[in-house]
């Protein structure tokens, strides 16, 4: 007996038990408004008993403008999402996820299947993105992609409460996929996809259009398992359910908190500083036992102290500045250590910490550990009654990556669409539209009462409504009675016409804003205020549904961009405007040490912690002329250049325009020239410079001169003076000495003489005397 597979088993039971009445009810209106958007408004039984009266059975869609122009609106333009960094070293990081979200976004083709998303959402009341990872792109690096599941193969716990259900316990995607086409996407499990058995099932089915060969469109639940053809034999394959399963799970976690040890070198560090620190310890206490055992010495000489009471003490006093030292050192070492250890904190799952706890120097080194239960995504994926594999999504991943796209939400994920309050008023202008042409038909082409036999029939229906046409009636006979048409009420064509206009109102689409010229106001500004006041309702489905969603997908791209992008990556953006650059942005740049070893990154996508907004309105549509006359006030007011004007416009060739006639490229000879003559001036204000300087230092030398030669001169006259007044005073003084020798002359000559005239007299008087 095979043995079941439980889990297969289990997901089969989900499904079928998510299949209730509630269900069923919702996929059959929306499918219903799905078929009307899509001009398949009559079905096998009604085109059939029109057919039967005689009546028309075309349609008069009025339903396809709503969705055109809602699909417009919504998807103008491309989302923008803007990240903002938790803490200051992940805002560089931040600043790239918008270029990354690009770059996703590009590579998965999303605004193809956002478009498909929003349209599935205006006709069928949801719609669906859903992110997911191609692990063979990049040579196998893997790419994050963006993929558009069909919303009536979704199926979500009916408890969720949710706008993005965040809180339901799963979501389930059911498909019936042939065979071969899944032995092709999953080879590494295609023996199990081979003998895998089904149940003999289909989609449930719930489109009232006709079938016959008049049906406008194919839905993909149109196309059985006559029409899967093996590529391989060319024979019928076999179709088969094909489920993805995600699940939210509690994985047990931890919250480590762990001090890691200095390393040897650091080791050698903390012995260097503490032999330093017990160097000038151990000198300390020395000179603290020398002056101890002075003082003790003293005492001993002085008799205050026993000699045996001083040999205890010393001993004590040594013993105990051995013990202080060795304290001491192993208060330092320890101190230091604290100082250089690291406290790490890192969260692992439990089963990781348990495995983590059989090392004795992890044990040793555990400071606290806190136990906490995160939410994980889990995937399972059967085909049949095999599960292929089962995995839990990284740990970074926290959302369902299947995102919803409501019309309007009910609470429950059963929502609304867009089309669901419009079905009534198409099948009434259809049913009026019907009666219309019908009772003209009737008036046109006239019916015929007449007695059996008064006339030939079959010559009357060939010939009855041609012009000119001579009828004959058999003698005696009756003729003909026309039956004419009843009379259509006026208020009839008034119903037809009230009906357009409760669709524009219902649909909140009216027709200025399909450019209606009968609708639309006389002036400029009056169009303008329309314009904003006829597009608040669906303004504010954006801002509340739309842009709801586009947020949580740009945070789900962030979750699996983290996962995913985890090596040093390079990608490319190629910008919107011809007149910006495209650019290259790179992610994870290694950085590297003075030998060559990989020490840490640049730009860690992966590391960074930051939250996701989006840009309210960026994908809006922007009322072109409105949008120009703006840009041309704000140029001639000076806040904006012709750069930006010009970027604006859809003027073919305008990068070559700006390169010609923009201001900025009329003023760069200019600029050009004048940084020539500012060079030159420069240079002359150099040479002049050097110059001034040279003067300067001339002048200083000359002014230097001047004070010297006055100094000199200064010093000069005053020696002069000087000497003048010396030179007096030796006059002075010579002619007082020469003076005083001739006086001292005159009394030497006045006692010479009289020496002479004594002598003179006793030379007499001894003459006289002989």
């Amino acid at each position: 007996m095979a043995k079941t597979d439980k889990k297969a088993e289990r997901i089969k039971q989900i499904f079928n038990k998510s299949r209730t009445n509630s269900r069923a009810q919702w996929e059959y209106i929306n499918q219903k408004g799905y078929d009307f958007s899509n001009d398949n408004q009559i079905s096998a039984e009604e085109r059939r008993t029109l057919e039967e009266q005689g009546m028309p059975t075309f349609t008069i869609n009025r339903i396809v403008p709503v969705v055109e122009m809602l699909n417009f609106y919504a998807t103008a333009q491309g989302p923008r999402w803007q990240a903002v960094g938790a803490e200051g070293s992940d805002i560089d990081v931040a600043a790239l996820h918008s270029d990354l979200a690009d770059y996703v976004w590009a590579q998965s083709d999303g605004a193809c299947k956002y478009a498909n998303a929003v349209n599935d959402a205006i006709t069928k009341s949801i719609g669906y993105l859903l992110v997911t990872v191609d692990q063979d792109a990049d040579n196998g690096m893997g790419e994050v992609k963006i993929e558009q599941p069909d919303p009536f193969d979704v199926y979500v716990d009916p408890k969720a409460r949710d706008i993005m259900f965040r809180d339901a316990s799963f979501i389930l995607i059911r498909k019936l996929l042939p065979k071969q086409h899944l032995m092709k996407q999953y080879p590494s499990h295609a023996k199990k996809i081979k003998n895998a058995v089904g149940e003999r099932s289909s989609y449930e089915y719930y489109s009232e259009k006709s079938t016959d060969s008049l049906q406008k469109d194919f839905h993909y639940k149109d196309i059985g398992e006559s029409e899967s053809i093996d590529s391989e034999t060319g024979e019928h394959d076999t179709l088969i359910e094909f489920y993805e399963f995600y699940e939210k799970v509690k994985i047990p976690y931890i919250n480590v908190f762990y001090r890691i040890p200095p390393d040897k070198k650091q080791l050698e560090q903390i012995k260097q500083q503490v032999a330093v620190r017990m160097e000038e310890m151990a000198a300390e206490m020395q000179v603290q036992f020398a002056e101890q055992n002075q003082e003790m010495q003293k005492a001993v000489e002085s008799g205050e102290m026993l000699p045996q009471r001083y040999e205890l003490e010393i001993k004590k006093a040594q013993e105990m500045m051995a013990n202080q030292l060795k304290a001491a050192e192993q208060q330092y070492i320890s101190e230091l250590q604290a100082q250089m250890s690291k406290i790490e904190n890192v969260v692992v799952t439990e089963k990781e910490f348990k495995v983590m706890m059989k090392n004795e120097v992890f044990k040793n080194s555990l400071l606290d550990n806190v136990k906490f239960y995160g939410n994980r995504i889990r995937v399972t994926t059967v085909v049949g009654d095999k599960t292929l594999f089962e995995n839990v999504l990284p740990d970074k991943i926290k959302e369902y990556p299947i995102v919803p796209f409501h019309y309007k939400w009910t609470g429950t994920p059963y929502p609304i669409s867009a089309v669901s309050p419009l079905i009534g008023k198409q099948m009434e202008l259809n049913k009026a539209h019907q009666i219309m042409v019908h009772n003209a038909s009737l008036g046109s082409s006239l019916r015929w009462m007449h007695e059996e036999g008064s006339i030939d029939t079959d010559h009357w229906e060939q010939y009855s409504s041609s012009p000119g046409a001579l009828l004959p009636i058999r003698p005696g006979a009756t003729p003909p009675t026309p039956v004419q048409p009843m009379p259509l009420s006026n208020a009839f064509f008034g119903i037809v016409q009230e009906g357009k206009r409760d669709m524009e109102y219902l649909a909140g689409i009216y027709g200025a804003m399909q450019g209606d010229v009968s609708a639309q106001h006389d002036t400029y500004r009056g169009m303008l205020a329309m314009d904003e006041y006829g597009t608040r309702r669906i303004k504010q489905w954006m801002k509340n549904s739309i842009e709801t969603a586009l947020m949580q997908l740009g945070e789900v791209v962030m979750q699996f961009s983290q996962s995913v992008y985890t090596a040093h990556k390079v990608f490319r953006i190629v910008q919107p405007s011809a007149l910006q650059e495209d650019r290259e942005v790179e992610i994870n740049v290694p950085m590297y040490n003075d030998f060559g070893q990989v020490i840490g990154k640049f730009h860690d996508y992966a590391a960074a912690k930051f939250d996701i907004r989006i840009i309210a309105g960026s994908t809006l549509p922007i009322n072109r002329w409105a949008y120009l006359d703006e840009l041309k006030q704000l140029m001639q007011l000076g806040v904006i250049d012709d750069i930006a004007l010009l970027a604006e416009t859809d003027i073919r060739n305008k990068e070559q325009i700006a390169k010609r006639k923009s201001v900025y490229s009329q003023l760069q000879g200019q600029i050009q020239g004048a940084q020539q003559q500012l060079k030159d001036q420069a240079g002359t204000i150099e040479t002049l410079e050097r110059q001034l300087v040279q003067a300067g230092i001339k002048n200083k030398v000359m002014q230097a001169s001047v004070e010297i030669n006055k100094k000199k001169e200064e010093v000069k006259g005053d020696l002069n003076s000087k000497l003048v007044e010396g030179q007096g005073q030796v006059d002075q003084l010579t002619n007082q000495m020469k003076s005083n020798v001739q006086a001292q002359d005159m009394q030497a000559k006045g006692a010479i003489d009289k020496m002479a005239n004594r002598l003179a007299n006793a030379e007499k008087e001894s003459l006289t005397q002989e």
